[in-house]
């Protein structure tokens, strides 16, 4: 397993290396993660890839903080095969704007994860290539991961009672 970047003399030079474009650096638990701008997001994953060798997305996910105000965190896992290393990347959105420039041009693998951001949380990734649901039915409406949305215990269905189970159920109607 790779190690993470713990150098602090690494960190600097690349804190250093990017100026503005970092907004904060944080190192917890042994891991670093530089935070910054939706507007210098892909400039720093391309110079990430292209510069440190961090030719590898492992993650792409999102962290509801609600009610917290900027809301949402874009999290980029990156790992770096040829040093080894691990490093994360993370963007703060708004609840009331909720989009982000796609990391799709960057790293493909992303195509598939910001899909599923989308689709279970509404953020909205401008310029990807085909943002559509992926896991939730097509006539699903709302966003299942948001944090304001009722967590509910549903009862086990057995033989004898799945009848009266599925009949309480709003099913999807196309």
């Amino acid at each position: 397993m790779p190690d993470t970047l713990t150098s602090l003399a690494d960190l600097s030079r690349i804190a250093a290396e990017l100026g503005d474009a970092v907004v904060e650096t944080v190192v917890a638990h042994g891991e670093i993660t530089l935070i910054t701008t939706r507007e210098r997001l892909v400039a720093v994953l391309t110079w990430l890839r292209d510069r440190q060798q961090f030719e590898m997305l492992t993650d792409e996910t999102c962290v509801d903080y609600y009610p917290r105000e900027p809301r949402f965190a874009i999290v980029y896992q990156l790992n770096s095969l040829s040093r080894r290393l691990r490093l994360r990347v993370k963007v703060f959105l708004s609840e009331y704007d909720k989009v982000v420039p796609t990391a799709t041009g960057v790293y493909a693998g992303a195509n598939w994860l910001e899909r599923e951001i989308y689709d279970l949380f509404g953020v909205t990734f401008e310029g990807h290539p085909d943002l559509r649901r992926i896991l939730m039915p097509l006539g699903y409406e709302g966003h299942p991961l948001l944090k304001e949305v009722p967590v509910t215990v549903e009862e086990v269905a057995f033989s004898f009672n799945r009848r009266r189970i599925d009949s309480d159920k709003p099913y999807v109607r196309e």
